[in-house]
């Protein structure tokens, strides 16, 4: 699943509209190299249209990432340097929030922090259920294989209309 939708799922419309205005829009073309591997991580990207490739040390392809991916989130839990790296796979458009923005609100506005920190707890979450079960820990049964919390469904919807209506808005 997308990451934006579990993000947006937890923001408010007002979170997206700040998000959107703290940002700005980036273009890369097909083989452009967006994050070193080895970096600092100084942004938080939004794919708004376009696919890129995360590169593992060998330069094997280990993801793809599309529209409504988030890239660099770590960074705001953990700032270590980069252990992949990302090229765009075709021509993309993003939106680029730097982290130190990110901060600054986080730290000024405790609403917003507790929601932000909240959805990239429920996105780690899922993705170290998802990881467990490819390692093969937890259920194999496959009804449950890719289930999320009826929380999460509740909002899902949001969270789709919220990211569209951003990607309205920077399409202006």
């Amino acid at each position: 699943m997308r990451k934006v939708l579990f993000i947006f799922s937890e923001l408010r419309d007002d979170d997206i509209e700040w998000l959107a205005s703290a940002g700005e829009r980036q273009r890369l073309a097909a083989g452009d190299t967006l994050v070193d591997m080895g970096a600092q991580v100084q942004n938080i990207w939004f794919v708004l249209e376009g696919e890129l490739s995360v590169l593992s040390a060998g330069g094997s392809a280990i993801a793809r990432l599309a529209s409504g991916e988030v890239i660099g989130e770590m960074t705001l839990v953990d700032p270590a340097t980069t252990t992949v790296s990302v090229v765009a796979a075709s021509d993309s458009r993003l939106l680029r929030v730097p982290i130190t923005t990110v901060r600054a609100k986080l730290a000024t506005d405790q609403g917003f922090a507790a929601r932000f920190y909240r959805a990239l707890c429920v996105f780690l979450a899922a993705r170290l259920r998802s990881t467990s079960r490819q390692l093969g820990f937890g259920s194999a049964d496959p009804d449950t294989r890719d289930e999320l919390n009826e929380d999460l469904l509740d909002h899902l919807h949001l969270a789709g209309a919220r990211f569209d209506r951003m990607m309205k808005r920077l399409a202006s």
